[in-house]
């Protein structure tokens, strides 16, 4: 069956590692999705860039080289809590979003720290070993109970808070070292949190250790750390290879400083096959429990972190906001619902003020913009979904054909690489009582220091050009049942949805106009959809601006200069793109002033 043109413009995904069915099977609804399991780097490099999505577990390295091959890459899904095997600096210079699964395995975590735990204390790996051995070596084998005994934590968040309260079922006493866990969360939990590592290592029976790999983290437990711990304790790490120093784990062992471990990571995966290595010694070795980073790996939790990742997939690929995002910020659950139509709105303005304002031969306009949020807008704790918005709008209609993605994780570094200066303000200014929100672009030159001691001499023409390069430029906009409006551009007050391909003409308000463009576009068989009369309502680009905003309009002429009321702007919705021969025969035939084709 011949594939659709739909299907030959459905995004792609590549899944090179073993992802749960469940969650590949939401993606493929709607997107195409490649699972190729075994890839080399090389033949990873040379592929990727036919994808707009990458899902990864914990094998394959996204590294830099790879990233800047993807040419049409949007998002890294990495089924998982850790982005280690990700270049994360990298993705965001290039503005690719990377998310994780902070949550789906966090239960599956914990047990496995607790089956670790209590596999250890009671020689259990080595009890079933010697029995399918024929032996029966019961006084051998003797263990310890944990009741009673001190758990120690390094790392109290959700997995570490978890296990702590599985201790404290067993009869444990609890103890935990984390800057910044809450006072209050742990007292709740029943946990002591002390002030510092070394508070810990020495009350301590069993020390767990649940912190990501960071280089502050790497090589925490040292000969040094493990030194100063209970003579005969034990110690576990089901969190990542490398934090716990296995050369000095094995040669506490060895030396019977720590009477047992347990171990699910590795500084390196596989571990080394070489039986001189510390970790081929440390698997070998009769006090250590070891299992091949099995942390995660539950059905649930691969069915979770499978059907999290994708769905964020599907959210990004959509425009919509990343929720786990490792590199972009974090937005509250009660905010993202809100958000996400003034996203929209706000792109949507800044792609409207390029198109509508600035020349595409100089692709050149103002670089310093104030965004004004007023009424409920105003009360959202995090704004920059918006400023992302309005950058990825503003630069769209010129950088699209480079290939160049604009998002909420790169925005701020391609706003200062292009000179864009954005003020956001937030008001409670009574003039929005008409809409519930309301956001207000103004674009205005740069602010320049005055010249001292310079007169100069310059014709009326000159000084009208200057005045008209320094001109404001004003767009206003709304949401109505989650869709984008715009009720304002400059001094004309309207209400249009904006969305589609727009024709923005610029005229006198007379009779007969509107069946003079009509027929223009109808010769050149444009449909309009819909047509709305904007008249020039506000006086000088000021009035109905928020407060902040007309600190920043005023000029000492506002006062005196009048509304031209017989001046107007038609917006039309049509069915297609127009070319420059259709617009110019509309200024020349229809008599009008300017005119601008639109796509929203």
């Amino acid at each position: 069956m011949e594939a659709t043109q739909e299907d030959a413009t459905r995004p792609k995904a590549l899944c090179p590692e073993k992802l749960s069915p469940d969650g590949l099977g939401l993606l493929r609804k709607s997107i195409d999705v490649d699972e190729r399991k075994g890839l080399t780097a090389e033949e990873l490099i040379e592929i990727i860039p036919a994808y707009e999505a990458l899902l990864v577990r914990s094998e394959t390295k996204v590294t830099a080289d790879l990233l800047a091959a993807a040419k049409r890459l949007k998002v890294v899904a990495r089924a998982g809590v850790g982005v280690d095997n990700v270049d994360v600096p990298a993705a965001t210079k290039l503005g690719i979003i990377v998310v994780n699964s902070p949550s789906g395995n966090i239960q599956a975590a914990a047990e496995h720290t607790v089956a670790l735990l209590l596999s250890m204390a009671r020689n259990i790996p080595d009890a079933c070993a010697s029995l399918k051995a024929a032996k029966w070596e019961r006084s051998r084998l003797v263990g310890v109970e944990v009741k009673g005994k001190t758990l120690g934590i390094i790392g109290l968040g959700k997995v570490g808070l978890i296990v702590a309260r599985m201790a404290r079922g067993m009869g444990m006493q609890v103890a935990a070292a984390d800057p910044y866990a809450s006072p209050s969360v742990a007292e709740a939990a029943n946990v002591n949190l002390v002030g510092s590592l070394g508070e810990l290592l020495p009350v301590a029976d069993f020390l767990t250790i649940h912190t990501p790999m960071l280089a502050s983290t790497k090589g925490m437990l040292s000969h040094a750390e493990i030194g100063q711990m209970k003579k005969g304790s034990r110690i576990l790490n089901v969190a990542r290879g490398g934090i716990v120093d296995e050369v000095a784990l094995l040669a506490a062992l060895e030396s019977g400083q720590i009477s047992g471990a347990a171990i699910d990571v590795f500084t390196k995966e596989p571990p080394n096959k070489d039986p001189e290595s510390a970790a081929s010694k440390l698997i070998a070795h009769p006090k250590c429990v070891c299992t091949p980073h099995l942390g995660a790996s539950t059905v649930e939790a691969q069915e979770n972190v499978s059907i999290d990742v994708c769905e964020q997939v599907l959210q990004i690929l959509a425009g919509e906001l990343p929720r786990s995002a490792v590199n972009a910020p974090i937005i509250l659950p009660a905010d993202h619902k809100t958000l996400q139509p003034f996203v929209a709105l706000v792109e949507k303005m800044g792609s409207l003020y390029t198109q509508h304002f600035t020349s595409p031969k100089e692709q050149s306009g103002r670089t310093t913009f104030d965004l004004t949020y007023e009424g409920e807008i105003s009360m959202i704790s995090s704004t920059k979904p918006l400023f992302a918005a309005f950058i990825k709008g503003l630069t769209s209609p010129i950088s699209d054909a480079e290939g160049f993605n604009v998002n909420i994780v790169n925005a701020e570094l391609v706003a200062k690489e292009r000179g864009i200066f954005v003020n956001e303000q937030k008001s409670r200014d009574p003039s929005t009582q008409a809409y519930s929100s309301l956001i207000t672009l103004v674009a205005r030159p740069p602010s320049r220091a005055p010249s001292l001691n310079r007169v100069e001499q310059v014709s009326t023409a000159d000084l009208n050009s200057r005045r008209a390069k320094e001109e404001r430029h004003i767009i206003s906009g709304y949401c109505s049942d989650r869709s984008p409006f715009i009720s304002r551009i400059d001094r004309f007050s309207t209400s249009f949805k904006a969305d589609g391909v727009l024709i923005i003409c610029h005229n006198y308000d007379s009779p007969g106009k509107i069946g003079v463009v009509g027929g223009l576009l109808g010769k050149e068989n444009v449909n309009i959809n819909f047509m709305s009369v904007a008249p020039a309502t506000y006086m000088n680009n000021e009035a109905h601006v928020p407060k902040m905003a007309q600190e920043r309009l005023r000029t000492p002429s506002d006062a005196s200069t009048p509304t031209e009321s017989t001046e107007a702007l038609m917006i039309l919705g049509v069915d297609r793109e127009v070319d420059d021969k259709v617009l110019k025969g509309l200024v020349e035939g229809g008599g009008v002033l300017s005119v601008s084709s639109v796509v929203l």
